[in-house]
C-alpha cells in the first residue's frame, strides 16, 4: 500500500504541521497560499531554513527517569507555557476572518505571546482590549519619522509590553512566485481569478461579507478616504526606508520605554551592536527566506551569537520551524525562545482559532516527546552536549 497524507480538509485529522500545510493549501486560493508560502527569488534561503535542521543531530541520554518534562520558560520577563512566540505576519485577514484575533486568542490559550504586525488587519487598541496580556507589536520603521513615532506611541498607549522592530526591509525582497499571480499590482491574472472562483468556501468566509480586509493599523497614516487594501499596499511601497540605520534604532530606543527587540539580526557584529543600542532582545531571522536569497539561517548563527553575548540580552530565532524537535534543537543551541510564523498560519487557514490551537498542540506534544527521549526533565537541562551540528 502506497504511503499517502490525509487528503481532506478537517484540521482535526492533521497529525503534523505538514498535514496542516496541505489542508491550508486545499482551502486557500493559490494567490493567498503563495503569499504565505513563498520566498525570495530562487527560494534558496527558504529551503536552507528547513535543511539546517537535518544537519543537527541528537546525542541523547538514556535511563534518565524524566516523566513529563516541563516546557515553561521566561522570555523577556514574561512566563510562557511554551518556548514560543507567534511571529508578526501581515494580511492574515485573507486567511480567516479576523485572522489576527484568532491567532492571538489561540496564543493566549496556550500561554504564549502573540506579535501583531504593523500590516495586520486588526487594530492594536482593540486587540489589547480583548487580550490585555501577552500582545507584542511589530514595527516597520518607515522613512517618515512622524509615522514611526505615531505607531510607537500607539503601542505604548495600548499597553504593549514588547516592541519588535523589523530591521531587514530597507527594500522589499523579490517574491517572484507571489508576483506571478498578478497581471498588475493588486490585480489578479485571469488564471488566478478562475482559481479563486474554484474556492467558494474561501470566498464566502473571507471576501463576500466585507471585501478585502484593510490595514487597520495604518488608517490614520493614509490619505483621507484611502483606506482600502490597495491604498495600504501603495502606502507601504512609498514608506520603505532604504536608509534605515542604527541611528533610527537609537531614536526608537529613546522613545520606547518598554522591552525592545530587533528582528532581522544575522551576524555576531550586529548582535553586539544591538546590545550597545540598548535592545532587550534580538531575533536571528532571515525574514522567512523572503528578503535576501542565499542567506544564512538564524539557527546557523545561534551558537556563535549565544557564545558572544553570554546572556546580555534575550536571543530569539525564527525560520523553518515545523516540528517541536526543531524548537528543542534551537533551545539546545542557545535560544531563549522561538518565533513561529507559517506553522500558525497553516493552522489558521485550515481551521481558524481551533486550527491554530491544534498546530500549537502538535508542537507541544513533539517537544515533550523529544525532551523525554533526550533524557531532559525541562528546557533548562538542554545544552550543546546533546547535539552535533
Amino acid at each position: 500500500m502506497r504511503r499517502t497524507h490525509y487528503g481532506g480538509r478537517d484540521y482535526r485529522r492533521a497529525i503534523t504541521v505538514e498535514d496542516l500545510r496541505r489542508i491550508a493549501r486545499r482551502r486557500l486560493p493559490n494567490f493567498t497560499f503563495e503569499y504565505v508560502e513563498g520566498g525570495a527569488e530562487d527560494e534558496i534561503a527558504l529551503k536552507r531554513n528547513r535543511d539546517v535542521f537535518e544537519r543537527i543531530t541528537w546525542v541523547p541520554r538514556t535511563l534518565a527517569g524524566v516523566g513529563t518534562p516541563e516546557l515553561s520558560t521566561e522570555i523577556l520577563g514574561e512566563t510562557c507555557h511554551l518556548p514560543l512566540i507567534i511571529a508578526p505576519t501581515g494580511f492574515n485577514g485573507m486567511l480567516w476572518p479576523q485572522g489576527d484575533l484568532m491567532l492571538a486568542r489561540a496564543a493566549a490559550d496556550a500561554g504564549i505571546p502573540f506579535t501583531l504586525s504593523t500590516v495586520s488587519n486588526f487594530p492594536l487598541a482593540r486587540m489589547t482590549a480583548e487580550i490585555p496580556k501577552g500582545i507584542w507589536f511589530q514595527l516597520y520603521p518607515f522613512k517618515d519619522p512622524a509615522s514611526v513615532e505615531k505607531l510607537v506611541d500607539r503601542a505604548a498607549e495600548a499597553g504593549v509590553s514588547t516592541l519588535v522592530v523589523t530591521t531587514d526591509v530597507p527594500v522589499l525582497g523579490a517574491r517572484e512566485w507571489d508576483q506571478r499571480n498578478y497581471r498588475a499590482p493588486m490585480k489578479l491574472s485571469l488564471t488566478s481569478v478562475l482559481d479563486v472562483l474554484g474556492h467558494p468556501g474561501w470566498l464566502k468566509r473571507v471576501m463576500i461579507p466585507r471585501g478585502a480586509p484593510e490595514f487597520d493599523n495604518l488608517k490614520e497614516l493614509l490619505p483621507p478616504g484611502a483606506h482600502s487594501a490597495l491604498a495600504g499596499v501603495r502606502f507601504m511601497g512609498t514608506q520603505i526606508n532604504s536608509k534605515l540605520s542604527w541611528a533610527d534604532m537609537e531614536h526608537i530606543r529613546r522613545r520606547w520605554k518598554g522591552k525592545l527587540v530587533l528582528k532581522g539580526i544575522l551576524c555576531v557584529e550586529d548582535a553586539r551592536r544591538a546590545v550597545e543600542t540598548g535592545a532587550d532582545g534580538i531575533v536571528l531571522s532571515n525574514h522567512g527566506g523572503r528578503q535576501l536569497d542565499s542567506c544564512v539561517s538564524g539557527v546557523e548563527l545561534l551558537p556563535a551569537v549565544s557564545a558572544e553575548l553570554g546572556g546580555k540580552l534575550c536571543v530569539l530565532v525564527d525560520g523553518g520551524f515545523r516540528r517541536g524537535g526543531d524548537v528543542v534543537k534551537a533551545m539546545a543551541l542557545g535560544a531563549h525562545g522561538v518565533m513561529i510564523g507559517r506553522p500558525a498560519l497553516y493552522g489558521l487557514a485550515a481551521g481558524g482559532q481551533q486550527g491554530v490551537s491544534h498546530a500549537l498542540g502538535l508542537l507541544r506534544a513533539e517537544m515533550e516527546r523529544t525532551l523525554t527521549l533526550l533524557g531532559c526533565r525541562s528546557l533548562g537541562e538542554l545544552g550543546r552536549h546533546l547535539v552535533r551540528s
